[in-house]
């Protein structure tokens, strides 16, 4: 058993008859009143994100989970695929397992959360940032770089990201995959 002192993102607990991954919280100490915890919950069955206050001191059933090395091996439209970097084991999950599968490119190697209790995977987290070539946008306009404008950007995965007008096809773009945005170019 956990407390609201113990949740971290992401701690996995059993909550409604299903298992949730934290994924934001915030600790308040009203003025008024008994401090509480508002988090953000993902769950892990389906994806859906639901907010859900916990008064302070209030008992949550952890999940006990451990983690994995896992290679992302390729989508195969319905599922993604991935290979055990230990014992080439796969395994194969759904998008809603995902946090952001748009940033994942074909051998990257992620780290897969599995339930101690009956082996099945949770959710799988990406590296903090991934490095990803621009396959297409617009040109930039010379001169335009006054303000922090940006502009759409179609990475090598397929995903769409908001980059500064200076960048152009052929640029790799290291990308924050928390958020899916724009950090900075990478100088080859």
């Amino acid at each position: 058993m956990a407390t609201t002192s113990d949740i971290r993102n992401g701690l996995c607990i059993r909550y409604n008859h299903d298992i949730y991954k934290i994924i934001e919280f915030l600790h308040v100490k009203p003025g008024k009143g008994p401090a509480f915890v508002r988090t953000k919950l993902k769950s892990v069955t389906n994806g859906k994100v639901i907010d859900n206050t916990f008064s302070a001191g209030h008992k949550l059933e952890d999940v006990r989970v451990e983690t994995h090395k896992f290679q992302f091996l390729y989508n195969d439209g319905e599922y993604y695929h991935f290979m055990n970097t230990e014992d080439y084991t796969q395994i194969q999950l759904t998008e809603a397992a995902l946090d952001n599968p748009g940033l994942m490119k074909e051998g990257e190697v992620v780290t897969v959360l599995i339930n101690a209790e009956d082996n099945m995977p949770l959710s799988v987290d990406l590296p903090a940032s991934v490095i990803l070539e621009v396959t297409h946008t617009e040109p930039g306009v010379k001169g335009n770089t006054a303000t922090n404008a940006t502009k759409p950007a179609t990475v090598e995965t397929g995903a769409e990201v908001n980059v500064p007008l200076f960048i152009n096809e052929g640029d790799k773009i290291k990308v924050e995959t928390a958020k899916g945005t724009y950090k900075e170019r990478i100088k080859e």
